[in-house]
């Protein structure tokens, strides 16, 4: 369940009618404020985003701010998985295991015995800390294994892979109780093989995961429905084969040394070239790779690597690389990742990946081979490479397969086959390029490169590229035909040899001439590049691909223009500037008429050669895609308004997103452009340029946004020498010019250039008008004067280990540098200075100075005492320009102060406010500039101060500052802080605090308010920072910085006198409010001017169909009263109860806190399903509102609308069940209010008029995460400010009871210490951080208060990550000494210490003092006694008049009928309450805490009071800083000491689980398949018996006896199983301790859900017995049994037909026949039998009343089965069956078989005696 739309549209269905005239009275609050605070919007100038950013001319294109390269740092990751259950596994009988794969770290679940659908719950985390790539491509694999044991691996039954991007990309990073398809990689055919039910969440540093709330699941898993698959991804996936066909490479870079090679050479004369290049191609986890071609620049392979995978991939990006083989290691060469997003589209015009055949260049670090290569990392793909590698051609394809055709080869091993070549012009026309390139200016060079003679060279791919391009290359020319060798010659430098051709051939000339830089100060140096600017031109020969350039350069135009205009929208609406809508729509006008441009321009070239799939399909996709835009553009242009400003702008945001999506094109062409600074021939630093950023067309829109334009360009280090500092610093600042282009349409390649210069070339190409210049000299140069006017600057980072800085600023402008004076100690330094550059000399025409001036560089530095100066950060502006002919005069001058944003690396360093102006020095000289008058400072000596037509108006403030008190002060230097002290500071005024005597004792201040008056700006915007800096007094008038805080922005601080008009209105307009949320029901009337709440409990709450979204305090309905017919409805509903089937009531002693717990949760699931459900409404209204604009063209987004349906529908599916259950049942249960988070987020940290301040101290890190800036803090300032004009306004000083010294702090507690009695409720916790090997914890509580430190040490929780404590603990603390309360979860170890799992943080002062009244949470109903009962020591109606008396309202005064007036409202309840004996009483207690939950609708004093609740923290461990480790359920009550003792604490203790027994007889089975064949009839018969568990307790399961022979499938049983368990009602779950192996030290208490498990076996006596079939009865809702065996059907149990639901524990006694499942060989369910059984549960008392035997055992024994004859047993009964074979078959066959033994007898006796008689006759006896 996603929790992040929880925001509510502002207007409600009923708000529609009184919108405007709520509207008009907030436009009057917002004027009064206005006026109250002189702001007048128009003063106020646009930030600097738009003054460097608006290009007026089109000479210069603007430079990018941020320096750093973010790529390739490590940052540190979590996965965690919880792998909760398996279903439906295919296989009979098996023991499953799950393997969790996250890239190569393995983890197991433990292993389930004989089932298919085994329940785990268990939860792994796995730490990673690399960069976001790497992270985002690791796999993700879950998969099942089959009887796994320590002596053999065991079977896979199937897998599911995943890549950790999808994860990251889902809403909340994380897939939440979703069903994970398994597949058998090994068999593709087979179809699924089950399901596993997990969570997975990937969480990054400072990604704050929201884990929906785990209550009770009681919905029944709608599988389908809650796949593991992303939005838009069929249920259903196919089998595909991807195909990556790898055709060839070229110049690959030398890869091994030269000394063997020339070795070689000499002895053999043979001259290789030095690389042995393969392709490797991972995809999904697997790894195939081509065959290796031996020494081969140009290498050539036609093969093509096979993947079969599931369609679509949940793996985003398939990896190639070009490596080289070596016998010691093989090292990449090149990376390149094609994103499969980028390449195919799934819509229903979509078309599958395709790719190529395409170029994909590969760049990485420079080509000079080194043994070790420090930027190796590059290669891989991490990080901006630095230098171009190698071309690869490479193609792609995917084709689905048909898993029914027969051939198919069933395994998913990666193949490699030949590919067949594809022919030389595939990839499109050699065409010669001709780049031109001409540097104005090279200056900021860093001084580290001063000395040594420095020059530039351009290169693009290994043209121009002289050091290490290639080794020596074989020119082939091109052959007359042009047949298509001409690729051979593409990648190498073209030593042109046709030089005397008459077109004036040129040889390339990449590089410009060494020179010595001189000195521009001391950090320094620039390049004299004064008249005369060196050129450079290259050529070059590439297939003729541009059109995907000039495509994607027109999107990439549009997205500029969007992005420029979006970002002025957010300008005007944070400075609150007229009319940013006007600005919004002009926008979207802009951006829907470049569509429809765009959609023209791509419309005439549809048919190219040489275009690829890919290609064509791209670009219909782009044509439908910003055709849609354009339309859509148009309908929100007609919806922009004021209020609906800031949904608008979000959309518009997207739309950006989505150009830039379209506009990366993923099959290059050209490859970029590299300028690299060299120093004596070594590469020192480089800038990259895409070439379609300087790529030339006719048409205007298709020209790269930097062709033909001067480009500042910074140079920075090369891969990792770039990170952290050294990547902060300029290494180069350079103006060039820069020109790509088709040779053929050279002609205007200097178009571009500031006029006035002459040509110099080469001696060859003198007359030639098309010959590129070696060299421009400018002949018309202008001189300037540049007035910097340095102000202010905010929020700098902290340079040094007090925390502060000693800024001072460097102007650099052209060769000139000029600083600042330092100010120390501060991060807000005013300089308040102008600096004038004199004498600026800039090269061109004077008119095109004026719109295109330079731009300006300023750096901040830290002065340092020692060594050099510390960088803070850098940022760009331009002048406004004043030619020598211009007047200075409004509206251009004097110019306007503005912001502009600093940077250091990739982060914001904080603010400049400056103006800058360029004047130009006339004929006259410099007589004609304005005059620079201003006080001169005589203090500051020549320090000139900022003039005064720009320096802000100031008027006179009184800013009070409140002193409470210091909190958690650190040790200073080893010494404690014992008498610290604070002094505010603001624009050079401020006041000391008190001092604080002794820390320890009382760290709060005697003296509370005190105030100082400064002049500040009349803007707002302009106001300095307030600095708080807290000091600690030693002896000797010694004083140490403890640590300062900076307060940005006054703002907020700022008192505004209430208009009179305005306040007249504002009462007005919460009047209105109020009768909106009021008016929810139907009309009531009431005295004018009072407005009635009603409240009256006992009515059971109607769902309202409109989405009441009550105030999050109220649980407490505001109800209107139901009329008499709903009343008389209800009636007669009661009295006709029986068809209703009403649950009975709830039993009051049987409630406790629990019932209401779950109660709320169910609410709160409810809540965020239903405010889910508005958003996906809301969404899907708006898409509606764009597509009906769209109509024209009639392409709605079906898809999108399709998966919101879907969401829907699910949704709605989900959230049936449980409501209609609890429909019944909530209203009888009071509850709580469970917040998904802490408290301190619901009620604005309870800063609501005591402020804590931050104190900083030490350095910022190198890090670009400002999380490193929990280590910087040492301790907290607690206070409040009040700034406003001066006299201070009547209307407080007039007001009753006003004491001066407190000035506008009026009523405020006073800060002595006070003693308070703190109660922690501790609940539960869930997902804890696994702190032991085998992937759990022993979790228990500690909490420490100032001295006090329990240790709940005992009542450690045995192997739990979800462990329920429900405790409570009560702490005597001191406020403000002991404050801060800490509640950690330890792990508990046998041996070792126990290790921190997490810790939340709560500061109880805030909250004890907080209006909000955080003490003790109002109950939502007033009780005496019971689960509910009342427990503030003060009842409601103490605590009402004390609000009242505080609050100076008139009130509460209780009048008959349930009625009570506070101010001017009227509220109305109750007035009775039940005591323990059920009488009744009068009281007014309902009607105060009627009260008491509208608090915030008394006006002026009205707040939401805390209700009470439950709140969610997340734990946090400072090792793992800013990654979740779990969260706890908890809340805390705090009570005055001074107060009346509150009553004993609520007993939260867990639910002990209740004791049941269940009795299950097994009467009869019937159609069981028949499994055996007899040996001598060769029937079918089985020997049937049944076996049943309850689930968790396999290793108590329990056999019948055997039926056996069963010839029919019927068997007889009457036995009976005894099943005794442990029962948690309220989460519908078994509850089962064991010790998990016979090492654990105790036992493992199991949570699992109540499942009864019978399955039929046949019996063998020598062979393992053989499974038949099985069901598994949920015994909280299982299907009613079938009264007949005829009756019971397959779809009893598969849920396919309504059949009714039963509980056994509502039923209590149940009886039926229910089928036996079994998956076939095609995976197919079937029915495998039918069992008649009864199920019986009793109480375990219930049971020792009426106890029953095992099996037929006394006592009450069942009778013996009456079993049919024909189940015998041979030994048992051989004559009966002897009996049976004779008298049936073996009659006839028996009797010959006799005679002819007979026969045999009477020959073998005749042959015996014979010989003996005849002797016998023979001898005459």
């Amino acid at each position: 369940m996603k929790l992040g739309k929880a925001r509510h549209p502002k207007d409600d269905h009923h708000r529609k009618q009184d919108e405007p005239a709520i509207l008009e009275a907030e436009d009057l609050d917002r004027k009064a404020m206005r006026l109250g605070g002189g702001l007048d919007p128009d003063t106020i100038s646009l930030a600097s985003v738009t003054a460097v950013t608006t290009n007026v001319s089109n000479k210069r294109s603007k430079p990018d701010i941020k320096m750093e390269p973010s790529a390739g740092r490590p940052m540190d990751y979590q996965v965690s998985i919880t792998v909760i259950e398996a279903r439906q596994l295919v296989g009979l009988n098996m023991d499953p295991v799950v393997c969790v794969e996250v890239g190569d770290e393995k983890k197991y679940t433990s292993m389930k015995e004989s089932t298919n659908c085994p329940y785990y719950n268990e939860y792994f985390v796995f730490d990673f800390h690399v960069p976001p790539d790497v992270m985002f491509d690791k796999i993700i694999k879950l998969s099942v294994i089959h009887s796994k044991n320590l002596l053999r691996s065991g079977t896979l039954v199937g897998s599911f892979k995943m890549d950790v991007g999808t994860v990251y990309t889902q809403p909340e990073h994380q897939f939440h109780h979703k069903w994970a398809i398994l597949s058998d990689p090994e068999d593709i055919t087979a179809g699924l093989k089950g399901y596993v039910k997990v969570d997975i969440a990937v969480v990054g540093k400072g990604d704050n995961i929201k884990t929906p709330h785990k209550a009770n699941e009681t919905d029944e898993d709608d599988i389908e429905g809650n796949l593991l698959l992303p939005d838009g991804v069929p249920q259903e996936r196919q089998w595909a084969r991807f195909y990556i066909k790898i055709y060839r490479a070229e110049g690959l870079p030398r890869m091994n040394t030269s000394i063997m090679a020339n070795v070689k050479k000499a002895l053999i004369g043979e001259n290789k070239d030095l690389v042995d290049p393969y392709v490797q191609v991972l995809f999904a986890g697997q790894k195939g790779k081509t065959s290796v071609q031996k020494s081969s620049y140009e290498p050539l392979w036609n093969e093509q690597i096979v993947f079969t995978e599931m369609f679509p991939p949940l793996c985003k990006r398939i990896k190639v690389q070009i490596r080289d083989s070596d016998k010691v290691n093989d090292v990449a060469i090149g990376t390149h990742f094609i994103d499969l997003r980028k390449i195919a589209n799934e819509g229903d015009k979509g078309f599958l990946p395709t790719f190529g055949p395409a170029w994909v260049n590969m760049y990485g670090s420079t080509r000079n081979y080194t043994l070790m290569d420090e930027h190796q990392d590059l290669n891989e793909g991490l990080g901006e490479g630095v230098s171009f590698r190698a071309r690869l051609l490479l193609g792609l394809a995917v084709e689905i397969l048909d898993t029914s055709n027969p051939e198919l080869t069933s395994s998913t091993e990666v193949q490699v086959e030949l590919a067949t070549p594809v022919s030389d012009n595939c990839t499109g026309k050699m065409e010669e390029f001709f780049l031109f390139g001409s540097l104005l200016e090279a200056t900021m060079i860093d001084r580290k490169n001063g000395d040594k003679p420095i020059n530039f060279e351009v290169t693009i791919g290994n043209y121009g590229n002289e050091i290490d391009g290639m080794s020596k290359p074989t020119i082939r020319k091109k052959k007359e035909g042009g047949d298509g060798n001409e690729e051979e010659s593409e990648l190498l430098q073209n030593e042109s040899e046709e030089e005397g051709r008459d077109d004036g051939e040129f040889v390339s000339v990449s590089a410009t001439p060494p020179m010595k830089p001189l000195i521009t100060d001391r950090n320094y140096f620039h390049l004299p590049y004064f008249d005369k600017k060196p050129c450079i031109y290259i050529k070059s020969w590439w297939q003729d691909q541009r059109r995907r350039l000039y495509n994607s350069n027109i999107m990439d135009k549009i997205a500029d223009k969007l992005e420029e205009g979006l970002n002025d929208v957010h300008e005007m609406i944070k400075t609150e500037k007229p009319h940013p809508e006007r600005r919004l729509r002009g926008v979207l006008e802009e951006l829907s008429s470049s569509c429809l441009r765009f959609v023209t321009l791509t419309n005439k070239d549809q048919n190219h050669s040489s275009r690829t799939r890919l290609d064509r399909e791209r670009l219909k996709s782009c044509m439908r895609e910003l055709e849609t835009m354009g339309q859509q553009a148009k309908t929100m242009r007609s919806q922009v308004k004021k209020t609906t400003i800031r949904d608008k702008l979000k959309q518009s945001q997207n739309f950006l997103q989505k150009l830039r999506f379209l506009a990366d094109e993923p099959q290059h062409s050209i490859p970029d452009i590299f300028i690299w600074m060299m120093s004596n021939n070594k590469r020192i630093a480089y800038a990259r340029i895409p070439s379609k950023d300087i790529l030339y067309s006719i048409v205007d829109e298709e020209t790269g946004k930097d062709c033909g334009k001067v480009k500042t360009v910074f140079l920075r280090l090369p891969g990792k020498k770039g990170f952290g500092p050294a990547g902060w610093t300029v290494q180069a600042k350079m103006e060039i010019y820069l020109w790509l282009g088709l040779n053929k349409q050279r002609k205007d390649f200097l178009g571009g250039l500031p006029c006035g210069f002459e040509e110099k070339k080469l001696l060859k190409g003198q007359g030639i008008a098309t010959f590129p210049p070696i060299c421009l000299l400018y002949t018309k140069k202008q001189v300037f004067q540049l007035r910097v006017h340095m102000y202010q600057a905010r929020s700098l980072f902290a340079a040094d280990s007090s925390g502060l800085s000693d800024p001072f600023a460097r102007v650099f402008f052209i060769t000139q540098s000029q600083c600042t004076e330092v100010l120390n100690e501060t991060l807000c330094p005013t300089w308040d200075q102008l600096l004038v550059f004199d004498n600026v000399e800039l090269y061109g025409e004077a008119h095109e100075m004026r719109d295109d001036p330079p731009i300006i560089v300023i750096e901040i530095y830290d002065q340092d005492t020692v060594g050099k100066a510390d960088f803070m950060g850098r940022t760009f502006a331009k002048p406004v320009v004043k030619m020598s002919d211009e007047e200075y005069c409004p509206p251009r001058f004097p110019p306007q102060l503005e912001y502009y944003q600093i940077y250091r690396g990739n982060s914001t360093a904080g603010d400049l406010l400056a103006a800058f102006e360029l004047l130009q020095i006339g004929p006259a000289g410099k007589s004609d500039l304005p005059p620079i008058d201003g006080p001169t400072d005589l203090d500051r000596g020549p320090i000139l101060p900022v003039p005064l037509g720009i320096r802000p108006v100031l008027s006179k403030y009184r800013v009070e500052i409140l002193f409470w008190g210091l909190r958690d002060l650190k040790r200073v230097n080893l010494a404690q802080v014992d008498r610290p002290r604070v002094d505010i500071e603001c624009a050079g005024r401020g006041v000391q605090s008190s001092l604080i005597q002794n820390y320890k004792k009382n760290p709060n201040f005697s003296t509370l308010v005190k105030w100082f008056e400064v002049d500040l700006p009349e803007n707002e915007l302009l106001h300095p920072p307030l600095n708080i800096r807290v000091v600690d007094c030693r002896a000797f008038g010694r004083y140490t910085l403890v640590g300062s805080h900076a307060v940005n922005s006054l703002r907020k601080f700022i008192y505004r006198p209430p208009d009179k008009k305005a306040q007249h209105w504002s009462a007005a307009a919460k009047l209105m409010n109020a009768y909106v949320a009021l008016a929810n029901g139907g009309p009531y009337s009431s005295p004018a001017g009072e407005i009635v709440v009603n409240m009256e409990p006992e009515v059971p709450i109607k769902k309202m169909e409109t989405m009441v979204k009550l105030e999050a305090n109220s649980d407490a309905v505001v109800k209107v009263d139901v009329s008499e017919e709903e009343k008389e409805k209800k009636k007669k509903k009661k009295k006709g109860g029986i068809e209703e089937m009403e649950e009975e009531e709830p039993d009051e002693s049987m409630l406790d806190w629990w019932s209401k717990y779950f109660a709320s949760i169910e609410t709160m699931k409810e809540l965020l399903w239903q405010q889910e459900a508005a958003a996906v409404e809301a969404e899907e209204k708006e898409e509606m509102e764009l597509a009906d604009g769209a109509k024209g063209q009639g392409k709605t987004k079906e898809k999108t609308k399709a998966a919101k349906e879907d969401k829907k529908k699910k949704q709605q599916q989900q959230q049936q069940p449980p409501e209609a259950l609890e429909k019944k049942n909530k209203q009888k249960i009071d509850e709580l209010k469970v917040f998904p988070k802490e408290l301190e987020l619901e009620f604005d940290i309870f800063e609501d008029w005591l402020h804590t301040f931050n104190l900083f101290r030490g350095k910022i890190g190198d890090d670009d995460d400002n999380a490193a800036d929990d280590d910087r803090i040492v301790g907290r300032f607690k206070g409040s400010l009040c700034v406003y004009k001066v006299p201070l306004p009547d209307d407080i000083t007039k007001e009753a009871g006003y004491d001066p010294n407190f000035g506008m702090f009026q009523g405020i507690p006073s800060n002595d210490p006070i003693n308070v009695l703190v109660r922690v409720y501790v609940v539960r916790a869930t997902d804890l951080h696994p702190a032991d090997i085998n992937g759990k914890a022993d979790p228990y509580v500690v909490i420490k208060l100032g001295k006090t430190d329990i240790k709940d040490k005992e009542n450690y929780i045995s192997k739990q990550l979800n462990p329920v404590f429900g405790k409570s603990f009560d702490i005597e603390a001191t406020f403000p000494m002991e404050s801060m309360l800490t509640v950690a979860i330890y792990d508990w170890d046998l041996v070792g210490s126990d290790d921190l799992i997490g810790e939340t943080k709560i500061d109880l002062e805030n909250r004890y003092y907080s209006k909000h009244r955080a003490t003790c949470g109002i109950a939502q109903t007033y009780a005496i006694h019971g689960y509910n009962i009342w427990r503030d020591p003060q009842k409601p109606t103490q605590i009402l008049s004390k609000l009242c008396k505080e609050g100076k309202v008139d009130g509460p005064h209780y009048g008959p009928g349930g009625r009570v007036k506070v101010c001017n409202r009227v509220f109305m309840g109750p007035t009775e309450v039940e005591d323990e004996n059920g009488q009744k009483k009068q009281t007014d207690e309902h009607l105060a805490l009627t009260v008491l939950h509208h608090w915030d609708e008394i006006p002026r004093v009205g707040c939401k009071l805390v209700p009470e609740h439950v709140e969610t923290r997340p734990l946090l461990n400072p090792d793992k800083p800013g990654i979740e480790q779990g969260r706890l359920e908890m809340w805390v009550d705090m009570f005055p000491m001074d107060m009346p003792a509150p009553g004993p604490a609520i007993d939260i203790s867990p639910r002990k689980p209740k004791k049941y027994e269940l009795r299950v007889i097994v009467w009869n089975t019937d159609e069981v398949v028949l499994e055996d064949d007899d040996y001598f009839t060769g029937e079918k018969s089985s020997d049937i018996f049944v076996r049943g568990w309850l689930k968790g307790q396999q290793e108590d399961k329990q056999d019948t006896d055997v039926h056996y022979h069963s010839l029919t499938g019927e068997g007889n049983f009457n036995w009976r199983y005894i099943f005794p368990f442990d029962y948690l009602a309220a989460e519908e779950k078994i509850v089962i301790s064991k010790k998990e192996s016979m090492f654990s030290w105790d036992e493992t208490e199991y949570k699992i859900p109540a499942r009864l498990t019978l399955q039929v076996w046949d019996a063998d006596h020598f062979s393992a017995d053989d499974f038949l079939g099985g069901i598994e009865l949920d015994l909280n809702r299982f299907p009613r049994g079938a009264k007949t065996a005829k009756q019971c059907s397959m779809e009893l149990a598969t849920g396919e037909i309504e059949v009714p639901m039963v509980s056994i524990f509502k039923q209590k006694r149940v009886k039926g026949w229910w089928p036996f499942l079994a998956r076939d060989e095609n995976d197919e369910m079937e029915m495998t039998g039918k069992v008649e059984a009864e199920l019986h549960l009793l109480t375990a008392e219930e049971a020792e009343k009426s106890p029953a035997g095992l099996a037929r055992n006394e006592p009450d024994p069942l009778e013996k089965p009456n079993r049919p004859d024909t189940s015998f047993i041979w030994f048992l009964n051989p004559l009966k069956s002897i009996r049976y074979l004779i008298c049936t078959r073996y009659k006839w066959l028996i009797i010959k078989i006799v005679l002819a033994v007979l026969l045999l007898i009477m020959v073998a006796l005749f042959l015996y005696s014979m010989p003996g008689y005849m002797v016998k006759k023979l001898l005459g006896a």
